[in-house]
């Protein structure tokens, strides 16, 4: 399909004592819903050094579409180290160069042209990239699907800047962690979770708000009604870009008129899935992707 689809926000180097792997949420999400044939976008900033080189030739191997834009500062780094018992801890490294991703003409051109825009919390910790970010959502055509997936990351998030996005999007994707943090944020502890999401829903005028729980399922609110999927039980291997994956499986059947069941269910297979496998963008099986294949 020719409909873009971008990823917008943070790409960076997850750096552990033996190798290192490409991440970032926008990213993980413009590479997955390219597989389902529709035109993914990476769009976020490198650094003029060696981790930028190799981020771009990773992209390129992919066969994903970027607009990367080179910047003075470093490439992104989070320094990953593990503990005794093997308990993984993490440095995200401040002042790099996603938190200084600029608005440039490409930019502008690219956002006149998206069908949908995935984006986050997290590279909204600087100024200059969540100015990037809003002006990026404020060009999207009137029909664009607005996609915030919070992805409350350590301190890298503020109240005002979460109910700005909140305000911003039109579709939600919130984990259970994160959703008692918003009930913290906004004194709603006295409610459940589902009672958060529908509250969610209908407090910012969502078209979707998607919660999912780990291994105790997924829900996905709508005016209408509510569906739920359990987690299917696999071997994992890793949950790195499970829910990136989660989130462009969806919107993938979604923007391909999907019934809301029939796209929640593809979410929970194609998760699963991503669990088995090693890192945040393995191929994923042609059962997935050639579900759309036949569609007009």
């Amino acid at each position: 399909m020719n409909k873009i689809i971008v990823g917008l926000g943070e790409i960076l180097w997850d750096v552990f004592p033996e190798r290192k792997i490409l991440g970032g949420a926008p990213a993980n999400f413009a590479y997955h819903v390219s597989q389902f044939g529709f035109n993914g976008y990476a769009l976020s900033a490198i650094g003029n050094d060696l981790l930028g080189k190799e981020v771009l030739r990773s992209l390129e191997e992919k066969n994903l579409n970027y607009l990367i834009e080179t910047t003075d500062y470093p490439t992104g780094t989070v320094q990953v180290t593990l503990s005794d018992k093997g308990v993984p801890e993490y440095e995200i490294c401040e002042n790099v160069a996603w938190d200084n991703i600029p608005f440039t003409n490409r930019t502008e051109n690219l956002a006149k042209n998206t069908s949908a825009v995935c984006f986050g919390s997290l590279a909204q910790r600087s100024t200059k990239s969540r100015e990037t970010i809003r002006k990026f959502l404020k060009t999207v055509p009137s029909g664009c699907l607005k996609i915030f997936d919070i992805n409350l990351r350590q301190q890298f998030y503020t109240k005002s800047v979460v109910e700005e996005s909140l305000q911003l999007a039109n579709v939600l994707k919130i984990n259970d962690d994160e959703i008692k943090i918003i009930g913290e944020l906004f004194d709603w502890e006295s409610f459940n979770e589902q009672e958060i999401g529908r509250k969610l829903l209908t407090q910012y005028d969502f078209e979707i708000v998607i919660l999912t729980k780990g291994t105790e399922g997924s829900f996905v609110f709508e005016p209408e009604g509510v569906s739920y999927c359990p987690t299917l039980q696999v071997p994992v291997a890793d949950t790195v870009g499970a829910g990136d994956s989660f989130t462009a499986a969806f919107v993938a059947a979604y923007l391909h008129g999907k019934p809301i069941a029939e796209a929640h269910q593809l979410a929970v297979e194609v998760s699963a899935y991503v669990c088995r496998q090693h890192g945040a963008m393995p191929k994923l099986a042609d059962a997935h992707t050639e579900l759309f294949r036949k569609t007009p």
